[in-house]
């Protein structure tokens, strides 16, 4: 079967990035049968140097027609360094979620074995841990309205806003991961302060029951951030609202020891998008050393969630386990004898082969 791919490769290492994870789809693709069609579509900063628009409409219609999209990343110094920049490539990044209502992002945080040495914690408490978390992507204080400055510039404001709606659909997704795991599901508030968190643990409270086999702890953010370093395998399901899960989830990447090494996808209502959790990593662009790793098990994840290819998807995060087992890595794992992206990508599409026999 031909599934059709938007390729949005971004910023930065972006391009670098997502060829490799082309590659290995290409490869796999051969070895089970499965055909995939790619579409290249402009978004962040060199949609902004084109366009002017970081999210372009002909970019929106190629993602509407598409059966996934594959991103690699978004952001340029140039706009990083200046505060007073009115168009943004991160505005791209808001605008793409909101327009294809990418409501849920899940990202995966998982040791894996013979890397525990890489992490910056300790080797037993990096054992075992094998979390989800789902953070909620179109609410919060990212989207809420009003915002902005006063007139003199003294005074700036943004608003939290999330109805019961934006809650119940993220908490359900949470729970329904839970049941095929540990059934363990830990929703991150403050509902000591906060309204809207208030609205989420009620929420989730009345929710869960439709889960019986689900055990549900609530945790404020601020101990949620200690608990995932302190125990991170004491961990099922991680469930928060947008700005906290952004923060936790960057966070729990260094239980793996690289962020190039995280996977993740975010939920839509029609396509759903993958992409790894780091970001556009202009110091890297162009030199060939940024880790694929991230942005190839994402594309497993879309093989899995997106076309239901379970098997697949399998096959290739057993070829990058066995290409990191072998040492061929990059400078983020090891500093002893690293390889480029392009040999490392190289190396996990021969995987892919030799495992598929």
């Amino acid at each position: 079967m031909n599934y059709k791919i938007a390729l949005l490769p971004g910023d930065g290492i972006g391009p670098e990035v997502i060829e490799q994870a082309v590659r290995v789809l290409n490869v796999t693709g051969e070895v089970t049968g499965h055909t995939f069609s790619f579409t290249e579509g402009m978004v962040g900063a060199v949609a902004i140097d084109h366009t002017g628009n970081p999210f372009p409409d002909e970019t929106l219609h190629l993602c509407r027609r598409s059966d996934a999209i594959l991103f690699g990343a978004i952001g340029h110094p140039r706009y990083d360094n200046d505060p007073s920049a009115k168009v943004r490539p991160e505005q791209g990044l808001l605008r793409m979620r909101s327009e294809l209502g990418l409501y849920a992002n899940v990202r995966p945080v998982k040791s894996i074995p013979g890397m525990a040495g890489i992490s910056p914690l300790k080797e037993e408490i990096v054992a075992g841990t094998d979390i989800v978390m789902i953070r909620e992507l179109t609410g919060g204080i990212y989207f809420g309205k009003p915002r902005g400055r006063s007139e003199d510039g003294l005074t700036a404001f943004d608003t939290c806003t999330y109805s019961r709606y934006e809650v119940e659909r993220v908490v359900h997704l949470g729970c329904r991961y839970a049941v095929q795991r540990r059934k363990k599901v830990t929703v991150v508030d403050k509902a000591n302060v906060l309204a809207t968190s208030r609205l989420w643990r009620e929420t989730a409270k009345e929710i869960v029951a439709e889960y019986p086999e689900i055990e549900m702890e609530f945790m404020f953010v601020d101990n949620a951030a200690m608990q995932i370093i302190r125990n991170p395998s004491a961990f099922d399901v991680i469930v928060t609202e947008n700005m906290f899960g952004d923060i936790l989830s960057d966070e729990a990447s260094v239980i793996t020891g690289s962020l190039g090494m995280l996977p993740s996808a975010s939920i839509g209502l029609s396509a759903s998008l993958y992409e790894p959790i780091h970001g556009s990593f202009p110091q890297a662009a162009g030199k060939n050393t940024a880790n694929p790793v991230g942005t190839i098990l994402s594309a497993a994840m879309m093989l899995e969630l997106s076309f239901g290819l379970v098997k697949e998807a399998g096959l290739i995060t057993r070829a990058v386990e066995e290409t990191i087992r072998e040492g061929v890595v990059t400078p983020d794992l090891s500093h002893d004898n690293p390889v480029t992206t392009t040999a490392m990508g190289q190396r996990i599409c021969e995987q892919v082969k030799a495992l598929s026999r």
